[in-house]
């Protein structure tokens, strides 16, 4: 169990656990990746996920 805040995707309830205690079904991180201005393999990933530039 980590300290980062989890929502459940089927019933929206908040929770530190991996899975959600009231449906059961895993838990996904709340908050949004970091960004980074500098992220020098952007590029990459954007090419990867099938994102063109």
């Amino acid at each position: 169990m980590s300290g980062r805040l989890r929502r459940c995707p089927r019933d929206r309830t908040y929770t530190l656990q991996v899975s959600c205690p009231v449906c059961g079904h895993p838990t996904v991180p709340a908050h949004p990746a970091r960004f980074s201005p500098t992220d020098n393999l952007g590029r990459y990933r954007r090419i990867a996920r099938g994102w063109t530039i």
